[in-house]
């Protein structure tokens, strides 16, 4: 079975086909930044993005014809459980109108809804950003009203956590795992038996800094902040994600630049990237209590896990808590097809958007 898996991101549109398994192609279509400033907003992208699509697609000698299914990244709706959803009308609405917030993978499920269509075949959904499986004890804080949420990295977590429990001999819903993507964001979460039952807000929210994002913070000094007179809302919001962590320290989003700075003797990038490896390692120690200590292993995953030196760093925090497992890189492509073939092959029942 043909599978086509769409996944746009800020200033690509990734693309892939497979069958079954295997991954049969592959291109990351990049869009330069003066292209897209073109539209006033990221659901003005929809045509544009479509027809790289489509053009790839020709170039590349495929005829959407013969696919089975389209799997695309789900972008911002309002909160469901995990798993592989139909793509549908409201789906796209929803996405489309950013009521839910604006993110480029809103783009996905629009696309893969229109060629499907067009084309007579389903398409999917798998695990989208906003997936919320977090138990209600897990989300209450200190100010009635006020609950943390659920933004983080579902698809690449739930498909490294099926890969280390295949390597126990295990089913991902027997295993207990603590979870650590390591990107521009980061996320650290507990999953319990296949569900995701605590997560910090990787987006702007709670959790350790990370290279782009602000993360957990004093709170009179962030009102102190908000009312210096000194920013306006939007640029709050951009000091806590994007203009947050390694950005406001060391004024670079990578980790190569800031451990290269550490080898010629800058200290204070030391300081700095000390602090985020204890800032992790402190939320998996969190994310170990919410399990209450049953932890069958602890993974780290995202782009920045594939630094021997900072997976060193972090294990010699941890591994006192449970094993840990490093799964580098993303695989949020191969988690959309599979997730999709799952409801081909008739293992797992699609949920629909309502």
């Amino acid at each position: 079975m043909k599978i086509l898996v769409i996944n746009p991101g800020s200033t690509s549109t990734k693309i892939a086909v497979y069958e079954d398994e295997q991954e049969i192609f592959s291109k990351s279509i990049e869009h330069p930044k003066e292209e897209l400033s073109k539209f006033a907003k990221i659901s003005d992208q929809l045509e544009f993005r479509k027809e790289t699509v489509l053009k790839t697609l020709k170039e590349a000698g495929f005829d959407l014809k013969d696919f089975a299914c389209i799997s695309a990244r789900g972008g911002n709706i309002h909160p469901v459980p995990s798993g592989t959803y139909i793509v549908n009308q409201k789906m796209v609405d929803d996405m489309l109108s950013l009521k839910y917030g604006a993110h480029p993978s809103n783009l996905g499920a629009p696309i893969a809804f229109e060629l499907a269509n067009q084309y007579n075949i389903p398409a999917f959904i798998v695990d989208p950003v906003i997936v919320d499986e977090m138990e209600m004890v897990n989300k209450i804080t200190g100010l009635k009203g006020i609950l943390r949420q659920a933004k983080d990295h579902p698809l690449n977590q739930k498909a490294v956590s099926r890969e280390v429990a295949k390597r126990l001999g295990k089913k991902y819903e027997e295993c207990n795992f603590v979870v650590a993507h390591l990107g521009g964001g980061i996320s650290v979460a507990a999953h319990k038996k296949g569900r995701i039952v605590d997560v910090n807000n990787a987006l702007n929210g709670d959790g350790p800094f990370s290279p782009e994002r602000a993360g957990d913070l004093p709170n009179i000094s962030v009102v102190d902040l908000c009312f210096s007179g000194n920013y306006t809302r939007d640029e709050i919001l951009k000091m806590l994600a994007g203009q947050g962590g390694f950005m406001s320290h060391l004024g670079t989003n990578s980790l190569k630049e800031v451990l290269s700075r550490i080898e010629q003797g800058d200290e204070y990038a030391k300081l700095v990237y000390d602090a985020m490896v204890l800032q992790i390692s402190k939320w998996i120690g969190i994310m170990a209590v919410v399990l209450k200590g049953n932890v069958d292993g602890i993974i780290l995953t995202g782009g920045m896990a594939q630094s021997e030196k900072l997976v060193k760093d972090i294990t010699e925090y941890v591994n006192f808590i449970a094993p840990v497992y490093t799964v580098p890189g993303e695989f949020e492509m191969k988690a959309l097809a599979e997730g999709a073939l799952r409801v081909l092959r008739g293992e797992e029942k699609p949920k629909t958007y309502e």
